[in-house]
């Protein structure tokens, strides 16, 4: 067992062969009585973590669990620099914490899709309308009928950048007024019919109404609605310099991405695979506002946030957002159906991804969890059924290879030792 001392207790966890690159943080953990589970079932999920590191995929793992409201996990394996596939552990390298900020990536969706619930909640915007009442530019290619709702459930119509060779290359989505620019003017396709996941373009979108309505920047109007109400240290759409020392590198990890799915993920990411990555540790990145995907948080924060939308909305006795947004927000707004993005069946409310039985993104039997995925295996998301506010964050951007099953046993053993 690995004894680990951070915050006021000294606690012992998991296997001796991770000794030395596994922390916890003592003093947010309760017993696994106070949230209704037993010691072997608050075990059996970290030793999953841990069977999910030991695959390789990712240099550095955080975790964070509740369960009816009570941290019972909150931990880190590996390294935030200097842990990368090849890389050799020289003295900069770090390891991460279970404070480390790590980018979300497109579980950042879920973030921006609340903030336009919010907006909706105080009377700014009616989701139902078309999104050319709020930018009266979006008409191009057939978008002039296309809601607000459409957006949010992944059945705008423009799920990709249409762009020419000057826009190409993933410095093109640190443009904001560019981004606006392109997808304003890009055909539609299908709009309010077709289900095809908006990697960015959504985003964008959702993102330039609240500032259009409010006057605000968007990243104001997420710190003044969730940020400080909720008490979060970073949760920000980009991140400041002072922290980025602190922030986790991503890396290329699991098996070479090769055709068709080098194509796949390029179409959905507007780059290629390897370049998304190296953008994403670059101080461009961070100096950026991707709506659809550069939100920075720690692992807890996420869980947090959506113990909160667990909890009706309340956070410490404040009510952050109403139940009956919250409701709407995670109401199935597409059934069981085949994404043309993503090439596979998903389910969506207006914002998130849903859970789906027999198994599904949250694992098995979890038809009314709901979150986010996160570019590759990021995972932050809430089970109703289970009273669980979960986030998983990685820092190696895998595909294919052997972690897929890995993940699958942790999410099974997660749904398994958390039922009833």
């Amino acid at each position: 067992m690995t004894r680990s001392l951070l915050g006021s207790r000294l606690v012992e966890v998991g296997d001796g062969s991770l000794a030395g690159i596994t922390a916890v943080d003592a003093a947010t953990e309760v017993a696994p009585q106070a949230a209704g589970l037993t010691a072997h079932a608050v075990d059996s999920i970290w030793s999953s973590v841990e069977a999910l590191y030991r695959t390789g995929a990712y240099p550095a793992v955080t975790f964070c669990l509740r369960r009816r409201g009570e941290i019972v996990l909150n931990r880190s394996i590996g390294y935030a620099q200097g842990g990368g596939p090849g890389e050799s552990r020289g003295p900069h390298a770090r390891l991460a914490e279970p404070d480390t900020p790590v980018c979300l990536f497109s579980a950042s969706k879920a973030i921006t899709a609340m903030l336009v619930h919010k907006l909706a909640e105080e009377g700014g915007i009616d989701l139902d309308d078309r999104v050319s009442r709020y930018l009266p530019e979006f008409t191009g290619g057939g978008k002039d009928r296309t809601t607000i709702a459409q957006v949010l459930s992944h059945q705008g119509g423009f799920p990709m950048f249409h762009v020419n060779a000057a826009d190409k290359g993933p410095e093109t989505l640190l443009d904001w007024d560019r981004c606006i620019e392109l997808i304003c003017a890009a055909p539609a396709e299908k709009g309010g019919k077709r289900l095809a996941y908006h990697a960015i373009t959504g985003g964008f979108i959702l993102a330039e109404v609240i500032q259009r309505v409010t006057g605000m920047a968007f990243t104001d109007y997420l710190d003044t609605r969730f940020r400080q109400p909720l008490n979060m240290r970073y949760f920000t759409f980009g991140l400041e310099s002072s922290s980025r020392a602190r922030a986790a590198r991503n890396y290329i990890a699991g098996q070479p991405v090769r055709f068709p799915i080098s194509l796949l993920a390029k179409q959905a990411l507007s780059a290629d695979f390897a370049e998304v990555v190296d953008v994403s540790n670059r101080d461009y990145f961070m100096d950026a506002v991707v709506p659809a995907g550069n939100l920075y948080a720690t692992a807890e924060e996420l869980s947090r946030f959506y113990q909160m939308m667990l909890d009706g909305g309340v956070y410490e006795g404040r009510q952050i957002m109403a139940p009956a947004t919250i409701r709407r927000a995670i109401k199935p707004a597409v059934r069981l159906r085949y994404d043309h993005t993503l090439k596979i069946p998903m389910r969506y409310s207006e914002g998130m991804m849903l859970g789906v039985n027999p198994f599904g993104l949250y694992g098995p039997m979890t038809g009314n969890a709901y979150g986010h995925l996160g570019f590759m295996n990021i995972l932050g998301w809430a089970d109703p059924d289970r009273d669980i506010a979960a986030s998983l964050m990685v820092t190696g951007k895998a595909i294919l290879g052997g972690h897929l099953l890995a993940l699958g046993q942790l999410l099974s053993t997660l749904s398994w030792q958390c039922r009833g």
